[in-house]
């Protein structure tokens, strides 16, 4: 049955949901604030996030949504329903960090954001006939924790997916490429450097020559493509040569058309760089690729809308642009979704530094934290209250070239 066969609201009914979701997100602010902060300072990286899921699913449950812990699977990941018939709208949760610089792309604003939407949501789910599915997806920043849930069903029977990501300006999308990453593994054969050389096969010639062709192909990848890796092990003892050597590889394209592409390209490289040195390589391609992220417009529309309510010009990303990778992409191949991205740091402050870390718990961190929920929220409000919006969503989504 199509969304506009349902019988939708009346406008007295609309306005008093729309009104008590924000309310609900105000009552929460307290709550939700606290927990972006204490999450920010207990950084925890991929499917290590043991202490973000027990505060998070904590808060769920002193807030009376029963809560799967562990759900799909995955130790650190969770669901909470609230709603019992009409569309199920699903709002996500992020809450990884980065090794080494913690919150650097302000998952604790996504994770608390994203509760307060659903918690606003779930308040109001059955008289607005919807459902309000919330997901705990970990291992955003490369384990591909939404890449896994959704391999087990986490969005079936989902119409829309939403999430808010923290950057330097409130824009209507993130301007996303496509990954995948390659574990790479040379063999050779160990020999006394000096003594033997020439018993030996160099695995870190083999890496080496790889590289160079690498970035010799640079010069002839598209502006927008990306190729970048690092050696992970290159040898034991400068006076043996290396037996085995590591690294790690990624291929970016604003498709996943160009990524499948890119990657032929990359093996070649490599591969020549192990035949002229004599070895062996293997490339060991992580099986959770990231999509690129394409964005719903009927659903974006309602929540640009919706974000101006708070002061927030969502911009489009012709003026700005923040890039990067993310398994949303793979969620959004799957049902409509948008990824818009929330102001929380001043303009010109990248994701993934330092800076971005110490922003991401401040004050206007706060605000995006209960702006963020309230835009969702009410966004989740207009798609159960005119049907005619997740029917645009649906017809846009069928569109896509898959």
């Amino acid at each position: 049955m199509d969304a506009s066969d349902r019988q939708a609201p009346t406008p007295d009914v609309v306005a008093e949901a729309r009104k008590r979701v924000c309310d609900r997100v105000d009552e929460l602010a307290e709550v939700l604030v606290a927990t972006s902060h204490a999450i920010h300072a207990e950084p925890e990286l991929n499917f290590e996030e043991h202490f973000a899921h027990g505060l998070l699913t904590g808060v769920l449950a002193d807030q009376g949504l029963p809560v799967v812990r562990g759900a799909y699977g995955l130790e650190t990941a969770f669901e909470a329903e609230a709603g019992t018939e009409g569309p199920r709208l699903a709002v996500l949760c992020e809450y990884d960090a980065l090794p080494g610089i913690g919150h650097a792309c302000g998952h604790n604003v996504i994770a608390t954001a994203g509760l307060g939407a659903g918690l606003a949501a779930a308040a109001v789910a059955d008289e607005m006939g919807g459902r309000v599915r919330i997901l705990g997806t970990p291992a955003e920043e490369g384990g591909g924790g939404k890449v896994i849930m959704a391999d087990r069903g986490a969005f079936e029977d989902v119409e829309a997916a939403m999430m808010v990501h923290p950057a330097d300006a409130d824009l209507e999308n993130i301007t996303s490429l496509a990954i995948q990453q390659a574990q790479v593994v040379y063999e050779g054969r160990a020999a006394h450097a000096a003594a033997a050389p020439e018993q030996g096969l160099n695995a870190l010639d083999a890496m080496v020559l790889g590289y160079v062709n690498v970035a010799a192909l640079r010069q002839h990848i598209a502006p927008t493509e990306r190729i970048h890796g690092i050696f992970n092990e290159s040898g034991d003892r400068a006076n043996i040569v290396p037996r085995r050597t590591t690294a790690t590889w990624y291929v970016r394209s604003p498709n996943r058309a160009g990524v499948r592409a890119l990657k032929e390209r990359l093996t070649a490289c490599l591969e020549s760089g192990a035949a002229a040195a004599g070895c062996t390589v293997e490339l060991n391609w992580n099986p959770a690729s990231y999509d690129e992220v394409v964005d719903n417009r009927a659903l974006l529309d309602r929540y640009v809308a919706n974000a101006a309510l708070f002061g927030r010009e969502v911009l489009p990303t012709v003026t700005h642009q923040v890039v990067g990778s993310t398994d949303m992409g793979n969620v959004s191949y799957l049902v409509p979704g948008i990824h818009p991205m929330i102001k929380v740091a001043p303009h010109g402050t990248a994701i993934h530094t330092e800076d971005f870390a110490r922003y991401a718990v401040l004050e206007e961190a706060d605000r995006a934290v209960v702006d963020g929920a309230k835009s969702m929220a009410l966004t989740m409000v207009d798609c159960w209250a005119d049907p005619a919006v997740l029917d645009a969503a649906r017809a846009e989504f069928i569109a896509i070239e898959t």
